[in-house]
């Protein structure tokens, strides 16, 4: 029984090194990033012109004459000796070769936030929780029980029983 004795101390040593509560330490970050992407495309495009339509009309004392092309049409006619010409424009949509720049923009938000939020307590703690909570409640329960061991080992050999 007292080579027990020795190892006691030793043992309350372990016991109390091995309840203690790790607690993490608050840390309060807000970290926020934006990352923007740009794309720019060039598409060419057909864009269509429409040419209006133009009436002109001249009498002169010459030969007759016709002139025509994709746009439009002239004729003239002799009539009583006088020259009538007409000047017509023909209703043509015109293809036209368009360079159309398109841009893409995309845009991400990062954002990283970790809030803390401070709770206040209705009272105070008594010194009994406070120690319970410092020194955990299985370990007090070991020195309670260490501590009734001595006591009873002590009454024993003193031989009050």
């Amino acid at each position: 029984m007292r080579n027990n004795i020795r190892y006691t101390p030793l043992f309350l040593a372990l016991l109390l090194i091995s309840c203690g509560v790790a607690r993490p330490v608050p840390v309060q970050t807000d970290s926020t990033r934006v990352e923007v992407r740009t794309q720019v495309v060039h598409q060419i495009d057909t864009a269509y012109v429409e040419l209006p339509v133009i009436v002109e009309k001249v009498a002169t004392l010459d030969t007759a004459s016709v002139l025509e092309n994709k746009y439009a049409k002239s004729e003239a006619v002799i009539s009583s000796g006088i020259l009538s010409h007409s000047l017509s424009t023909k209703a043509v949509k015109q293809p036209v070769a368009v360079q159309k720049e398109i841009v893409f923009r995309d845009s991400l938000v990062y954002r990283d936030r970790v809030d803390t939020v401070t709770v206040e307590v209705e009272k105070k703690l008594t010194g009994w929780q406070k120690a319970k909570l410092r020194v955990g409640g299985f370990c007090f329960f070991a020195l309670i029980l260490i501590a009734l061991y001595f006591i009873i080992t002590q009454f024993i050999n003193l031989k009050f029983f």
